[in-house]
């Protein structure tokens, strides 16, 4: 019951205040002022809040912990040998499909100080739901796994 008294008159209040706006429109027009000086100045350091973050998002994020790209790589390969940055990004692009080609074949990928790609077969098993704890059937399915060159773990 009470749930639906509150209902109705929230309901009603906003109709109440526009009627009321239009029987005395000089209160309404120094209401109406007060509200907008309120919610200006409300919304200003709100504004100013939200881009204050934003800025300090994407200075934070280039120096404390910056995400190489392959936008990023083929820029600086471009650089790096004068070719324009659209070719260096499609020859990127290329290499990516490539190694994807060759892991759905089933290759082994060794790029020499990087790390081997290999895709590894997962055999079915049983599991639990962690909700419930009723045991579960999971299919058997592969994974790409990544294991570092010793030159990259010693670099990291």
């Amino acid at each position: 019951m009470a749930k639906t008294a509150t209902k109705t008159t929230a309901k009603k209040a906003p109709a109440r205040k526009a009627a009321a706006s239009k029987s005395v429109p000089a209160k309404a027009a120094e209401t109406a002022g007060a509200a907008a000086r309120r919610s200006t100045k409300a919304a200003v350091p709100k504004a100013a809040a939200k881009a204050a973050p934003k800025v300090a998002k994407k200075s934070a994020g280039t120096s404390a912990n910056p995400i190489l790209t392959l936008r990023h790589i083929a820029e600086q390969l471009s650089e790096a040998h004068e070719l324009p940055k659209r070719q260096a990004n499609e020859m990127l692009t290329q290499v990516v499909e490539m190694i994807a080609k060759s892991l759905k074949k089933g290759d082994k990928i060794r790029l020499s100080g990087l790390g081997i790609l290999q895709v590894r077969k997962r055999a079915a098993r049983t599991g639990r739901n962690p909700q419930t704890g009723e045991p579960i059937k999971i299919k058997a399915s592969k994974k790409i796994a990544f294991r570092p060159a010793k030159e990259l773990k010693e670099a990291v």
